[in-house]
């Protein structure tokens, strides 16, 4: 029997290099009733899922980075590393497969990589909708529902990290304090892990308006007239719940650096930074550790995120129980 199902698992793997899908998606179901509605392999390492969730209302992408060794050991399990993007990225979920290293760089790691949509700006949060609604909420869809889908479905361990970029780093944060014990590490980079810092508000407002969400009170209402609200979803305001992750933060300046062409510099890093050195120095008041790397001249964008994925493994590797 064993045999058999290892011809059958081989024939998939065969399909899938072939850009063909699966006839049967994975029967793995969330505790919520979130299940994958459609597989599809793009080639023996990488397959993308398109989820029906009750979290979000609709259903959402993940792409999955399977370890090198993931079909010849059908009975084990891996350590997840989760990777999230930035805001308004039109390649989405893909982005980080698309626009890095990612796949080559764990070819020899024994990861498998999880990348899921957040949408156009999800933000990596529950929206509020002035309490009228529930969807789209982000948090249950990532932490709940494709977590229990790749657990069940596709052989993801216990072992868990996070990392992620600009609104991703945010997002890393904030599930690592809102989910204690979940992950092992989270890693920001050229985030936004104080959302209340003087200008943020406005620059996220910014961001949701460049969406296309132009409702901006819906995400977590007013800054100003709903305070606590914002308060609760801040990873800043919460560094305590963050007292043993193993936590990273980077970020550049925003004027030009070495990865950058000639004369290219943006404010968006330099706003970043700004939200990122308050978060450290609060950690660091608190008597929390975190790696930090600010690393002076650079851009918001891809060329450095990729480097901070590699420099940032050695703390990643630590709570995934893989060497760095």
């Amino acid at each position: 029997m064993k045999r058999i199902a290892l011809l059958a698992l081989s024939v998939v793997l065969l399909l899938a290099g072939a850009g063909v899908a699966p006839a049967q998606a994975s029967p793995a179901v969330a505790d919520d009733g979130a299940k994958v509605v459609q597989e599809t392999w793009v080639d023996a390492r990488t397959v993308d899922l398109q989820i029906s969730s009750p979290a979000l209302g609709t259903t959402g992408m993940v792409r999955l980075i399977v370890p090198t060794g993931w079909a010849a050991q059908p009975t084990r399990t891996w350590p997840v590393l989760y990777l999230l993007h930035g805001c308004c990225e039109p390649v989405d979920y893909r982005s980080w497969d698309q626009f890095t290293d990612v796949k080559a760089f764990t070819a020899a790691k024994d990861a498998l990589v999880v990348m899921p949509t957040d949408g156009a700006a999800g933000m990596y949060t529950k929206w509020w909708n002035f309490g009228l609604w529930n969807t789209p909420d982000w948090d249950t869809f990532h932490t709940a529902e494709v977590r229990q889908i790749v657990e069940r479905g596709y052989r993801g361990g216990t072992r868990r990290a996070v990392a992620g970029l600009s609104i991703g780093g945010y997002g890393a944060l904030a599930y690592a304090f809102k989910h204690p014990g979940m992950f092992g590490a989270a890693a920001s980079y050229s985030g936004v892990p104080n959302t209340l810092y003087p200008g943020l508000p406005v620059w996220i407002i910014g961001i949701l308006a460049r969406a296309g969400f132009y409702s901006y009170l819906n995400l977590w209402g007013d800054a100003f007239g709903n305070p606590v609200l914002w308060s609760a979803n801040n990873p800043y305001d919460h560094v305590d719940q963050l007292r043993g992750t193993a936590l990273y933060v980077s970020c550049g300046n925003g004027q030009t650096g070495p990865l950058d062409p000639p004369g290219q510099a943006d404010f968006l890093e330099s706003t970043a930074e700004m939200s990122s050195r308050s978060f450290t120095d609060r950690l660091k008041s608190a008597g929390i550790p975190a790696t930090v790397d600010y690393y002076g001249p650079g851009t918001h964008s891809w060329p450095y995120w990729q480097r901070a994925l590699h420099q940032s493994w050695p703390v990643l590797a630590g709570a995934l129980g893989l060497p760095a």
